[in-house]
């Protein structure tokens, strides 16, 4: 025991003296950078590196571009370890980052923009990248600035994350941006993970060191031999000792490996963990691949908010994956920790108790959230599911036993978040997730997928009375299907002879009444062979982006003289060609400045493909959504109208009125000149039922979907009015109208945090640190209530929306949207 305790002493006492000479050490092993010294992606020197070459500072790849940051080389991919400015969109190959004859780290963009690296108060005389992973500026002697104090994701060995910094997650282990976790070194001395956007209260904490520091200051610091500990600042005390490194490192005789190199970094999941590199001295120094020595979490479920809002996290083959709470829908089946969206609109609540005969109870086991229940009381299991069921504010109500044994049920508000299936909790709970009976389907692993049996009658009754109706389902089915069969035949025999005949005679009344002759009639459409368009777009190389008609590609015409953007339809209905041509005339008859124009088509046996105007800068998502500074808000007001204008035209200007069905950000494209103009439209009618990103039957984008499409009415323009007005909301605060990682549960839902805003007389909220005008906001923020209203006769049409934008005409007091997106 004395032995122990001598040693523990001898290494405590020790820990001050490493932290004195980190400096003189780090200065001693590196490579000096002078003034006016440059690199660049293009130029043979893209990087500076370290004495050692483990560590780079320089130009990286990510996507289509560069950022700039360090990074460890020698590994499989270079693992990143720091990124300067994350949050911007990477820049080209022209770019070139320098320490300019004034000392400062600039890096200039292709397009002549400046933009400081490292912010001193002194001017570098040199710089250095050290063999410990820190990037410096020096004032002569003196470190003015380093990356060390600037961490992202990551501390590497010697590095210390003082009281009040934090560490924040990346977006993935590709793209180095803003994730969705944070670590916090809180100032009480406790080193705690949290969802980003939160109050990062204990509600929202998911792991914690459990150091309180009773007044004193700590930090998490890093050593060279793999030491994770929280130290007390003032006395260099360990305060708790997180890994298990710290037992040397020297080479070793069996593997030939130097020390090794260690990382703590926040990965892209919400979990903390702490990396070994080995270095293979046989391999001329090289680093070897990440091993995990240490993690914060070992149940990745156990991340808050690493599934989204009406999502729960459960363990498939070692991996979490997130679905859906019955009654919900993902928001994007691709990216599936973006949560879910019930899939069906609330009924009216009367007399303050639910429509049950509307509603009904899914029941889960083993299911847990982290939310605050708005009602605890004790009850029956039985006694808790018709609690939920009859209360309007209930979306879910949770059944379990406390510590002392008693039943408690616990009711809480949709949307749920911090939901995760728990199989090996000691003790076990039941769920009940309030559904609408007509979508009401039995939950496998969280997806909708049986239909339920829950029902009024007995089991056994009634599985023989859904047999016998299935069965005559299917044999009236059948009947109808074969009789329509040969009645189609039938016509289609007499008339194809007809249509021959009166093809030419047709084609040559047409083109007489509109002054035309021959192909004319495709109004100024240029017919274009497959071959052409696979040479203009180089083997369909560059991808733009991909949507549900199909993916757009970029091309160029006359030898490079002209942009065009090529989209190939998939998966059509089975149209013939005239059919398709006929569609391509009514679409290439519009003419208006805020529609994309439509310059030609190929239809080519099978090949279905239409090539527009080429939209230089994006779509007005990327603009919104993916810009670290918000648009100006003059320009936003100008893209509102403008967007408002080409619906308009396309709903009362046209001939034969056209209905878009999927208004939304990403088909709103943006020219040279920064115009906004609307793409894709009149395409919806080419597509097959299901090629949708919500369900069969629906045409559209699920959050932009008018209510009627759920309610089995004919759909008429003012469908695209709802999702034009979803679309104004989330250009007025520059956000999507779903978002989960905000900060109060409120604004979840864009519209309805701005109804409450509006209501509330607090629209500032809306738009924090912008400087608007007041009386153009309000006026937008009335006009999209207005168009997201449930009953579409409420909604105004089009052009009474450009009037309303423009201030011809007064707009009235809107009433509350009572549909939901939760």
């Amino acid at each position: 025991m004395a032995s122990n305790s001598t040693s523990t002493l001898f290494f405590l006492l020790l820990l001050p003296v490493l932290f004195v000479c980190v400096t003189p050490q780090q200065q001693k092993h590196s490579t000096q950078i002078n003034l006016d010294s440059s690199i660049s992606p293009r130029s043979p020197r893209s990087s500076w590196s370290s004495p050692s070459g483990y560590f780079q500072f320089g130009f990286y790849h990510e996507g289509s571009g560069f950022k700039i940051g360090i990074w460890l080389v020698g590994t499989e991919q270079n693992t990143v370890v720091w990124t300067a400015n994350r949050d911007d969109p990477p820049v080209t190959s022209n770019a070139i980052l320098s320490l300019d004859q004034n000392g400062r780290l600039l890096l200039r963009t292709e397009h002549g923009q400046k933009k400081i690296i490292a912010n001193t108060t002194y001017s570098a005389t040199s710089a250095s990248m050290l063999d410990s992973g820190n990037f410096v500026l020096y004032n002569r002697s003196h470190i003015i600035w380093e990356s060390f104090k600037y961490p992202t994701d990551t501390i590497l060995g010697d590095q210390v994350l003082s009281a009040g910094q934090e560490l924040f997650s990346s977006q993935s282990d590709t793209d180095h941006s803003t994730g969705r976790f944070h670590l916090k070194m809180q100032l009480d001395g406790n080193l705690v993970l949290y969802p980003i956007n939160t109050d990062d209260s204990s509600i929202d904490a998911y792991w914690d060191s459990e150091t309180f520091g009773n007044g004193f200051k700590f930090h998490l610091y890093l050593n060279r031999t793999g030491l994770l500990a929280i130290m007390n600042t003032s006395s260099s005390e360990m305060v708790s000792r997180l890994s298990l490194g710290g037992g040397g490192g020297s080479s070793s005789s069996e593997n030939n490996q130097k020390v090794a190199l260690y990382r703590a970094t926040l990965d892209s999941d919400g979990i903390f963990r702490l990396y070994s590199h080995g270095v293979d001295d046989k391999n001329n120094g090289k680093v070897k691949e990440a091993v995990m020595v240490w993690k914060a979490l070992k149940n990745p479920c156990e991340v808050q908010g690493f599934c989204g809002i009406n999502s729960f996290c459960t363990i498939f083959d070692e991996q979490p994956n997130c679905l859906c709470i019955p009654g919900s829908d993902y928001v994007d089946f691709n990216q599936k920790t973006l949560g879910c969206l019930r899939n069906y609109t609330d009924e009216v609540c009367v007399d303050g108790k639910e429509n049950t005969t509307f509603y009904g109870m899914e029941k889960m086991d083993n299911i847990l959230w982290g939310d605050i229940d708005y009602m605890e009381a004790s009850m029956s299991m039985e006694e808790c599911k018709n609690s939920c069921l009859e209360d309007c504010n209930c979306g879910a109500a949770l059944f379990a036993q406390d510590d002392y044994g008693r039943d408690l049920c616990k009711k809480q508000k949709l949307p749920l978040r911090y939901v995760r299936r728990d199989f090996g909790n000691s003790i076990s709970t039941t769920a009940f997730i309030k559904v609408s009976k007509m979508n009401e389907t039995k939950s496998i692993n969280g997806t909708n997928s049986v239909p339920t049996t829950e029902l009024v009658p007995p089991r056994r009754t009634q599985q023989v009375i859904t047999s016998k109706k299935v069965l005559i389902q299917i044999l009236v089915t059948v009947i109808v299907f074969v009789i329509f069969s040969f009645v189609s035949l039938a016509i289609s025999g007499i008339y194809i002879f007809k249509i021959r005949i009166l093809r030419y005679k047709r084609l040559g009344e047409i083109n007489g009444q509109m002054g035309l002759t021959g192909d004319e009639e495709l109004i100024a459409l240029r017919v274009f062979s497959y071959n052409e368009l696979k040479k203009a777009t180089d083997g369909f190389k560059e991808e733009l982006g991909k949507g549900s008609f199909g993916a757009v590609y970029k091309g160029v015409l006359n030898r490079g003289r002209k942009l065009i953007a090529v989209k190939r339809l998939e998966k059509l209905i089975e149209e013939g060609e005239r059919e398709f041509r006929a569609e391509m005339r009514a679409i290439g008859r519009t003419n208006h400045k805020n529609l994309v124009r439509l310059m030609g088509y190929c239809a080519e046996d099978s090949k279905r493909l239409l090539v527009y105007e080429y939209m230089s800068n994006g779509s007005l998502a990327d603009l919104l959504f993916k810009q670290a500074r918000r648009p100006d808000w003059d320009e936003r007001v100008r893209i509102a109208i403008d967007v408002a204008k080409g619906i308009n035209y396309l709903h009362e200007e046209c001939k034969t009125p056209i209905i878009h069905y999927d208004v939304k950000p990403q088909n709103i494209l943006m020219d040279d000149f920064w115009t906004a103009k609307i793409s894709d439209f009149g395409l919806a009618k080419l597509l097959m039922p299901d090629q949708t990103r919500t369900f069969t039957g629906i045409r559209g984008t699920r959050g932009y979907l008018a209510p009627e499409w759920h309610k089995n009415t004919p759909i008429s323009v003012k469908a695209d009015v709802y999702s034009y007005g979803i679309v104004l909301l989330e250009i007025i605060c520059c956000r999507r109208n779903l978002e989960m990682h905000v900060s109060n549960i409120d604004e979840i839902v864009l519209s309805n945090w701005i109804y409450k805003c509006f209501a509330g007389r607090e629209l500032y909220k809306l738009v924090v640190g912008e400087d608007v005008d007041k009386k153009t906001l309000e006026k937008m923020v009335k006009v999209g209530l207005w168009c997201i209203q449930d009953e579409p006769v409420l909604r105004p049409s089009m052009k009474s929306v450009v009037l309303m934008l423009e201030g011809i005409t007064d707009i009235a007091s809107p009433p509350c949207p009572t549909s939901t997106s939760m």
